[in-house]
């Protein structure tokens, strides 16, 4: 990294799971503006293309892999794709990841196929990436990781058991891991997101259930993917050394009432 500027990424590899959209693209994008060789993951082959055109467009390099975090076997090859020959790995993004959607339900009616399918990518999915992400920053015995959560990682809401759970284990993995890697000088953090203009976020939810959510957030106003993307790449950084093992609101104010 260039030491002059604690911002640039300069020699850096960096791996960003949910990349073909929302705050994982803004992430991809930005880390590579300031000088990341970026490597986006996801599950769809042309988004993840056009991510990777708007980081070439940026002024940045990268590649585009495809990985389904749920699967072991498909996270190890996209961490393999990610060090590359020298097998490095500096910076990790964990972004990848499903909604609640519209399932409001108490918990003995909750969907248990729709609390499974939560389990499996937004908590089983962060523990593989971490797994194998650490076991390549370990060798070096360096790096940053910041997982991408939500005010449901700190808070309940009602009706989204599934959601909650898998939140709140990955605020849990994210302590657990800084805890376990602090020694060898890698800081791991996870960003509590507020409600983001995403396609995720609009996806099966309807105008009422959004005004609704909207409401909950002081400021009054939905977050836009950059502003995520601008505290996740702070977390990468040299200004924020001394900070690990962390649960940082990006949220509006959700969490504060």
């Amino acid at each position: 990294m260039n030491t002059n500027n604690p911002e640039r990424f300069d020699g850096l590899r960096a791996f960003v799971t949910g990349g073909g959209t929302g705050i994982g693209r803004a992430t991809a994008v930005t880390l590579a503006q300031q000088g990341a060789y970026v490597t986006v993951a996801g599950r769809t082959e042309a988004t993840l293309r056009e991510t990777v055109e708007l980081i070439h467009a940026a002024g940045g390099d990268g590649q585009a892999v495809i990985c389904d975090v749920s699967d072991e076997n498909s996270v190890i090859n996209a961490v393999t794709a990610a060090g590359g020959e020298q097998e490095q790995l500096d910076i990790a993004v964990n972004s990848a990841g499903v909604s609640g959607g519209d399932a409001l339900r108490p918990l003995a009616d909750y969907d248990t196929a729709q609390f499974d399918r939560m389990i499996a990518i937004d908590l089983r999915g962060m523990f593989l990436s971490m797994k194998y992400e650490l076991a390549l920053m370990a060798r070096k015995k360096s790096g940053a990781i910041v997982n991408v959560g939500s005010g449901a990682s700190l808070v309940g809401a009602p009706g989204f058991a599934g959601y909650v759970a898998a939140k709140h284990g990955g605020a849990g993995l994210t302590k657990t891991a800084a805890l376990d890697y602090g020694a060898l000088g890698i800081r791991v953090n996870i960003v509590a997101a507020g409600l983001v203009e995403t396609p995720l976020v609009a996806t099966g939810r309807s105008p009422e259930v959004m005004a609704a959510r909207i409401a909950e957030h002081p400021l009054g106003r939905i977050a836009q993917a950059q502003e995520i993307a601008d505290a996740i790449v702070w977390l990468c950084s040299k200004q924020s050394s001394f900070v690990t093992g962390a649960v940082v609101p990006v949220d509006g104010g959700y969490t504060v009432h």
